[in-house]
């Protein structure tokens, strides 16, 4: 349907005068009125703290129904693909918007792996870091570095450099986080294999060490992959509407990227499975759970159950389902059931699954709560979860910001306006007169 087949009328109710703005409507999912006349038309702009009701841009790569639990990526049910797919193969679809073939596959795989070395110099920039820095601020440092190090690949409008930087991109970032917990341990850095999966060659990275063997369990790698894949994208949160902003600049695609990472770096937006993790530190015993559940219950109480509910998904997290399995797997290879943040996560859940309070009110654990549990039994600290929520999203980001460009004949840089409470104009008094 054309855009402007439709439209809808407002009124200003002091003059009477009405205008009509073009309805545009996508594939799925409700309309949008474009108001991007409004101004010349109206004298007015719209006033939408957080964007919550806003539309930034037409996008064909992520679609979320947060009333209906549905998460699709180019039309592909989230389940679908965590089921029968692998982080690579989604990698392509989000960057290229099909599935490959088989020759296409084995050619970006080849791609991705053979790029995810990292300058031998950039083992030098990291012990400009102090060891107890937090994870995610080596990772904003380091990530916008690699455009110091990579200049063949910057030019924003070179459809070759674009996906060379892609591939870089998608290839490097689980490099630069499994050195970024090495640094952080006193541990040496472990060079990438180019004989293992994406998933397994991100674990080996991070835990083997020169002195024995280590061998990636298949059970590990699974549900590591299934992490990279339901992280992979969620359409235009905070962390992608940053890389979007940032790339309308003609900034280069390591410095977007890098500032998805800051934004993604937030307790409100990435941190979200650390804070599971804290929470349950919190309660700290099994025999506390039923305070704390009566703490989250009241609502004048500040307490909040973490990883419990969705601001998306109203109705539950399509992730979650998925990642249920992968957490029950891991938690029997590991034999950790004695772990006691573990136990009081397993109450936890049982809980919420069967609490009238939380059933009707569809707090249900989301894809935060197993993820968390997953990552800490695997054993990676706390402070590296966002780096890892990074790795994971490092392919949306950089597919959205690829869309932006590609998709926007005349790139316009980002110019939200706002509505200005300040002073009107105002005299300057001499210091001596104040």
């Amino acid at each position: 349907m054309a855009d402007k087949e439709k439209t809808y009328t407002l009124t200003n109710d002091q003059t009477g005068e009405s205008f009509q703005l073009p309805l545009v409507e996508g594939t799925m999912g409700p309309p949008c009125i474009d108001i991007r006349t409004l101004y010349a038309k109206a004298g007015v702009f719209t006033l939408d703290p957080s964007f919550t009701a806003t539309g930034s841009c037409k996008s064909k790569i992520t679609y979320i129904d947060g009333e209906e639990g549905i998460l699709m990526h180019r039309g592909y049910d989230i389940k679908d693909l965590s089921e029968n797919s692998n982080y690579l193969e989604v990698c392509y679809l989000l960057l290229n918007g099909e599935l490959p073939d088989k020759k296409q596959m084995e050619q970006f795989e080849y791609n991705i792996t053979h790029h995810t070395m990292v300058h031998e110099q950039v083992h030098a920039f990291f012990r400009g870091f102090r060891r107890d820095a937090h994870p995610m601020s080596i990772m904003c440092g380091t990530v916008g570095a690699l455009s110091s190090f990579y200049h063949d690949s910057l030019d924003i409008w070179d459809a070759r450099q674009r996906e060379i930087s892609a591939h870089r991109l998608i290839a490097k970032i689980p490099t630069l986080a499994a050195m970024t917990m090495k640094y952080a341990m006193g541990q040496p850095f472990v060079y990438p294999r180019n004989d293992l999966s994406y998933a397994a060659n991100f674990l080996h990275m991070c835990f083997s060490v020169p002195a024995e063997e280590y061998k990636v369990s298949p059970v590990m790698e699974e549900a590591m992959d299934n992490i990279l894949i339901l992280h992979a994208d969620h359409e235009q949160n905070a962390s992608t509407s940053t890389v979007r902003i940032a790339g309308s600049s003609q900034a280069n695609p390591f410095a977007c990227i890098a500032s998805g990472i800051t934004s993604l770096w937030g307790p409100a937006h990435g941190g979200a499975n650390q804070a599971v993790l804290e929470m349950l530190e919190e309660i700290g015993s099994k025999d506390r759970i039923p305070e704390f559940i009566e703490r989250a219950k009241d609502k004048d109480d500040p307490f909040r159950l973490m990883g419990f509910g969705h601001r998306v998904y109203k109705n539950y997290d399509p992730r979650a389902a998925v990642l249920k399995k992968n957490c029950d797997e891991v938690l029997e290879e590991l034999g950790v059931d004695n772990e006691p943040l573990l136990e009081i996560a397993r109450e936890l859940e049982r809980i919420a699954l069967e609490d009238p309070y939380f059933v009707e009110r569809k707090l249900f654990p989301n894809v935060d709560f197993y993820s968390g549990i997953i990552l800490k039994a695997m054993g990676f600290p706390s402070s590296m979860f966002t780096v890892l929520f990074a790795v994971a999203r490092t392919v949306g980001w950089i597919s959205q910001w690829k869309e932006m460009v590609e998709e926007s004949p005349a790139l316009k840089i980002g110019r939200p306006r706002q509505l200005y409470t300040g002073h009107t104009e105002r005299k300057y008094v001499p210091i001596d007169k104040r």
